[in-house]
């Protein structure tokens, strides 16, 4: 049954009735807030008592602001890394650059944006471009750069990077676009980066966006797909053909050092026997004015020396000796070649002596008119003398 329900014999259960039977409404919101800033304004100098003021005091609102400031200094501490420089914008404007190290700003006031100038950055472009001899290629580039001036790249242009972004991409069509299909497929691809390069640089410099171009790479370069193998097969004839230009050069150092070598060899032997058959010359000459006044002053027996000398050099290369029989017809024909070689290694052939030669000269001497070849040539010592 309800606390107020009618016939309840009287005894109404209102909950705000205490056991006494006073009566009692509910808490007032005004009493409780009173009640709590009393207490509150009591820790910080204010009157605690029901009929004071309430609020902070003085002193209370003073250790606040203090707290307070520290506060907002200590949030106004940061730190910029070795490889970056802090923008600091005052109120939205440009103030100063910070240096790496512990710096300070003022909070609400300054903003720092930090800027990393060390690190290598890279862009690509890509895409279908014609050429100067109205092909199609698909080109595909890389240009890597780094921040050197932190306000220009942040605020010289809206955006540094997409600016060079287009820039790039405006560079490689223009240089392409004056350049021949085989200059960007194969030979020609050093040139065509080199000068992108240039061309890039030449783009971005009126815009200051305070960035260093440092490399620019020339990833990839290909036809059409549709016209793919054919250019595969001219790519392939023009590797062989430098191939082959190698391989020639290579030949010829390697022949041109083994040809100079023979000529300076022939040159050194032409030399020498030109040196050998001149001193040959001036010794023959010498040795005849030598012999010219032994002649002179006994020509018989110069000349019969000269006909002996000659004799005996002739001789000592023969194999063969005929000897003339003294008188007679007949000739000794003395094999010498087959009578040494009937001869052992361990034997021992007796040559003829001294006294034996001296005979031997005095015979020949004596004979003058001995046949020689059976009689169809005839070789005397009068011959010889008119001769000499």
């Amino acid at each position: 049954m309800a606390w107020n329900e009618p016939g309840n014999n009287g005894n109404d259960n209102d909950p705000w009735k205490n056991r006494g039977g006073r009566d009692q409404g509910p808490p007032d919101l005004d009493e409780v807030f009173r009640k709590f800033s009393n207490k509150f304004g009591g820790l910080f100098g204010g009157k605690s008592g029901g009929g004071g003021s309430g609020g902070i005091g003085g002193a209370g609102m003073t250790f606040i602001l203090l707290i307070a400031a520290i506060v907002w200094a200590l949030s106004g501490i940061y730190t910029v890394k070795e490889a970056e420089r802090g923008i600091v914008l005052q109120f939205g404007q440009f103030d100063r650059i910070a240096e790496p190290g512990l710096r300070w700003k003022m909070t609400f006031i300054e903003q720092v944006i930090p800027i990393d100038i060390e690190a290598v950055r890279s862009l690509s472009a890509s895409g279908f471009m014609l050429t100067e001899d109205e092909n199609v290629v698909s080109v595909e580039f890389e240009v890597q750069y780094r921040v050197m001036d932190p306000r220009l790249y942040k605020f010289s242009v809206t955006d540094a990077d997409h600016s060079l972004q287009q820039s790039l991409d405006s560079a490689l069509r223009y240089v392409v676009g004056h350049s021949r299909m085989d200059q960007v497929l194969t030979t020609g691809r050093e040139l065509v980066r080199q000068r992108t390069w240039d061309e890039l640089n030449k783009i971005i410099e009126p815009y200051n966006l305070g960035i260093l171009v440092t490399d620019v790479n020339f990833k990839d370069s290909r036809p059409p797909a549709e016209v793919k193998d054919a250019f595969d097969d001219a790519i392939a004839a023009q590797e062989d053909e430098e191939r082959f230009i190698r391989e020639a050069e290579a030949y010829a150092r390697e022949i041109e050092p083994r040809a100079r070598g023979q000529v300076t060899r022939m040159t050194q032997e032409a030399e020498a026997y030109r040196e050998r058959v001149t001193l040959e010359a001036r010794g023959e000459v010498e040795r005849f004015e030598k012999l010219l006044p032994e002649y002179l002053a006994a020509k018989e027996v110069t000349r019969q020396r000269l006909y002996i000398d000659a004799m005996e050099e002739v001789l000592t290369n023969s194999t063969k000796v005929l000897v003339d029989v003294k008188g007679g017809n007949n000739m000794m024909y003395l094999p010498l070649d087959k009578i040494m070689g009937q001869t052992g290694a361990g034997s021992q052939i007796t040559l003829p002596s001294k006294n034996d030669i001296n005979e031997l000269r005095k015979t020949l001497g004596q004979s003058r008119n001995s046949t020689v070849g059976g009689g169809n040539d005839r070789f005397s010592q009068d011959r010889f003398n008119n001769g000499r």
